[in-house]
This record gives structure tokens, C-alpha cells and sequence, in this order.
């Protein structure tokens, strides 16, 4: 029996929002059911959104640069001292911020030189973070192909937390302990996040065939030479110890905050084939965050999920344009459009956390 957390969407439907909720709704029509994205790319391009800067990009890598540099000047200057813990935190924070850098060039949406944007990439994921670039963007272009899909989106399933009953029968006795309480313990469990894809880096890394293999592998490698060396001879054993789990567990939440919002308590749905065409299956899934230029920052761009969905490869400065844009077309169109303040977005991920584990909470109370 299908789940009631699970629409299988119909051609020419829509998903009704919360009243309030929405920057952007309308009536259900069969012109706002079968809108054309193509009509939505042709005023994008018009406006020349989806053109690179290189300008802008070489600013935006100097930022984050200088970031990091501005943390490594810190630890060395500061020494052996428990101070170095906000160093640390800082050093988690600016592992986010260069995964803003991969990201981009992933979707090619940074660098006209793709020598450049490579070299970014590599440096900033496998040398300074200790991820698997060919990883991630394997796995995030699948994503990005059938967002919030159970059976085709790589980011659901490898999540311990369920979106749909029919997930729970797959999980561990612990998992199932974290499922039922998924609502805390999902965001608790952040801390494990930069672990979790240290360790997915090492499994993909042991298979043979990935692209540029050995480049990945030497780059981790180095990168885990130096780290350890450089916190192990700067720092006390136990502050080095420290050090390693604080600037994890801080990359890991700030990682996991950036993104849980962006697609959790939206459309589900599943089945061997996509339900929704490219608009709605971009739109309906994704929550954006109202920006400012503070949110833009800390998200890296991706408070404007729909846009970034919708255009991939477009250069993160445009996103702003694009969102007016994209709320007038769809208001045209009667399609629902998602845009909440900060916290209403976490409030809104825990509360559908909670709510599609309400059944295995039953069931565990009945048990004992």
C-alpha cells in the first residue's frame, strides 16, 4: 500500500503548501500543471544568467583562501593551547566554505578554464577536505536528476533517517532507535557528518575504475600526512586529539545545516520511473531560504535551492535575479513556490522528521 508520505505525482498536478508559506502560489490549472521550463530558460538567458565572471570567481577563491589561511596563521601563531579549539571550529567552518568551491565547479558554473576550475576542485576537495571529488559529483549529479526520488536519490539513500515507512524495515536495531527519534537525533548526529565522507572517500577510493584514481588517492593521502603531522607537533597529544574531533563534529553540522533544509519535508515520491517533468520536479521539491546578504554567505548560495535546481550551472551571483524571476513564472503559472525565513525552515525539516517516524514509535511502544 502506497505511503501517505509518498505522492506518486500525476502529470498535471501540483503540491499544495501550507498557507503563508509560499512566496509564490496560485490556482491549480492545466496551464500552470504543463508550464514550460523552456520558456522560463529563454528569459533566463536573455539576461545573460547563466554567463560566467571570471572576474567574480577569482574573488570569491581569494575570499575563501584568505579564510583558510587566516586559520592556519592562528594555529601556528597560537601554539600548544587549548585556544586552539575555536581554531578549530574556525577550520571546520572554512571546510564548508571550500566545499562551496568544488560545488561550483562541479556544475560548472565556475571558470571558463576548465584547467582552473579542475585544480580547484582537487585542492579544495581532496586536498584540503579529504573527500573524493569524481565521488560527489557522481553522486550529486544523480541527485540533482530526481531530487527527493526514494529509489533514485543518492542523498536519501544513504541517510540513516527515513522519509517513508517503507524505509524503516531496512534498518539496524540502532538505526531504528535513531529513526524514532529522528526528529533530535538527525541533527545531533551531524557532528559524524565530515567522518561519514572521510569514509565514503576511503570505500569509493579502494575501487578500481574512477576517474583519475591515483591523483584522488595521492592527494588524500598527502593531505592526511600533513594534517596529522602538523596538529600532532604543534599540539598536545589530547589537544591534538581534541583539535581533530572539534573541527570535525564543526565541519559536519555546519555541512549538514547548509543542506538538510533544502529538499527535507518537501515532495516525495518513488517508483522505477520520474513522475514530474524537469519544472516541477526542481520546484516542488526544493525550500529556499529568504536571502540577505549574511544567509547568501553562510549558504554559499544555496538559499536559493529552486533556482539552483532549476540552473545548475549557473555562476551564484545570479541566483538572486533568477529567484525574481523564477517567483514571477510560477506565479503565472499557479505552480507552488517554497520561501521561508531561517529558522521556520529547521522547524519545518524537524517537524516532517517527526511526523513520517510517528508510525515506528507505535509500533516500538506496542512491542514493550
Amino acid at each position: 500500500m502506497q505511503s501517505p508520505h509518498i505522492t506518486e505525482t500525476q502529470p498535471g498536478t501540483v503540491r499544495q503548501l501550507d498557507p503563508g508559506l509560499a512566496v509564490a502560489t496560485g490556482e491549480r490549472s492545466s496551464k500552470g500543471a504543463s508550464a514550460s521550463f523552456a520558456e522560463l530558460l529563454k528569459r533566463v538567458k536573455a539576461e545573460g544568467l547563466l554567463d560566467l565572471d571570471t572576474r567574480y570567481d577569482y574573488r570569491r577563491l581569494a575570499l575563501n583562501m584568505s579564510l583558510i589561511l587566516a586559520g592556519l596563521v592562528a594555529f601556528f601563531l597560537i601554539g600548544a593551547s587549548w585556544w586552539q579549539m575555536p581554531v578549530a571550529v574556525w577550520m571546520g567552518l572554512c571546510g564548508v566554505q571550500s566545499a562551496y568551491m568544488w560545488h561550483e565547479v562541479g556544475h560548472k558554473a565556475m571558470f571558463r578554464d576548465k584547467r582552473i576550475g579542475t585544480l580547484t576542485a582537487y585542492f579544495h576537495a581532496n586536498f584540503f577536505s579529504g573527500v573524493s571529488y569524481a565521488w560527489w559529483v557522481n553522486h550529486h549529479n544523480r541527485h540533482h536528476s530526481h531530487p527527493n526520488h526514494i529509489s533514485l536519490d543518492p542523498d536519501i539513500g544513504r541517510r540513516t533517517a527515513i522519509f517513508d515507512m517503507k524505509q524503516y524495515a531496512t534498518r539496524t536495531p540502532v538505526q531504528r532507535f535513531i529513526v524514532r527519534h529522528q526528529r533530535v537525533l538527525f541533527f545531533v548526529l551531524l557532528v559524524l557528518e565530515g567522518y561519514k565522507m572521510e569514509k565514503t572517500t576511503i570505500k569509493e577510493l579502494a575501487k578500481s575504475g574512477a576517474k583519475h584514481r591515483h591523483l584522488e588517492i595521492a592527494l588524500v593521502v598527502l593531505r592526511t600526512v600533513i594534517y596529522l603531522t602538523a596538529v600532532f607537533t604543534v599540539l598536545t597529544p589530547w589537544q591534538a586529539i581534541a583539535f581533530i574531533a572539534v573541527q570535525h563534529a564543526a565541519l559536519g553540522v555546519y555541512f549538514g545545516l547548509m543542506f538538510a533544509p533544502n529538499h527535507k519535508g518537501m515532495e516525495v515520491r518513488d517508483g522505477e520511473k520520474e513522475t514530474l517533468d524537469w519544472l516541477e520536479r526542481q520546484v516542488l521539491t526544493s525550500r529556499n531560504i529568504r536571502p540577505n546578504w549574511w544567509i547568501d554567505f553562510l549558504y554559499g548560495g544555496l538559499n536559493y535551492q529552486v533556482e539552483h535546481h532549476l540552473f545548475p550551472a549557473m555562476p551564484q551571483r545570479h541566483l538572486a535575479r533568477a529567484r525574481e524571476l523564477t517567483r514571477d513564472y510560477c506565479a503565472e503559472r499557479g505552480i507552488p513556490y517554497l520561501e521561508v525565513g531561517f529558522w521556520e525552515s529547521y522547524r519545518q525539516v524537524a517537524t516532517f522528521l517527526h511526523e513520517v517516524s510517528e508510525p515506528t514509535r507505535h509500533k516500538h511502544n506496542a512491542a514493550a
